[in-house]
């Protein structure tokens, strides 16, 4: 079972999702699967957030930048990959510049657990003042996005705070 939670940035997705991933894995190890590298101190302080909030829920944390179906786990666990957009980015501004197996990437490790559950950024718009590399980068997550809601069995919207299921039901998430 994959679930997709999408939203804007401060949307309350990461801590849904966290939620999400914290019950599917009632009986199981649940692998909380970081793709933040932090650049700055900006960066630092989300790494250092999101690793406050979810103290104490029993992840087993793994920092993987890219290649996050290489994470050993066993069959039965649960994967939650923190962030889409991040694994993206990294592939795209990593030096190699080639996305072309982010896809088959993130499908590749839902397909080894049990569940997975994948937070993305939705939304993002091309602006006028954004250059090129930016522009490709927008396109290429919506494309990502809109693949990864395709293989999806659930995909949730978050709105002010609240999920709202735009594929599958809650029942998918107990």
């Amino acid at each position: 079972m994959t679930a997709l939670v999408l939203g804007p940035s401060g949307s309350g997705k990461s801590a849904y999702a966290e939620a999400a991933a914290t019950r599917l894995s009632s009986a199981g190890a649940a692998y909380y699967i970081a793709t933040m590298v932090p650049c700055g101190e900006e960066g630092r302080a989300r790494v250092e957030r999101h690793r406050e909030q979810r103290k104490g829920m029993g992840f087993l944390a793994v920092e993987k930048p890219a290649n996050v179906s290489d994470v050993a786990m066993p069959a039965g666990a649960v994967a939650l990959l923190e962030d889409v957009p991040n694994l993206l980015g990294n592939a795209m501004f990593g030096g190699g510049r080639d996305w072309s197996g982010v896809f088959a990437d993130i499908t590749a490790l839902c397909e080894k657990c049990r569940a997975a559950v994948l937070v993305s950024i939705e939304g993002l718009a091309g602006q006028p003042g954004h250059d090129e590399e930016t522009r490709g980068y927008i396109d290429a997550l919506n494309q990502l996005n809109g693949r990864l809601f395709d293989f999806a069995d659930v995909a949730i919207a978050m709105r002010d705070g609240t999920p709202v299921f735009v594929k599958g039901d809650a029942d998918a998430l107990d």
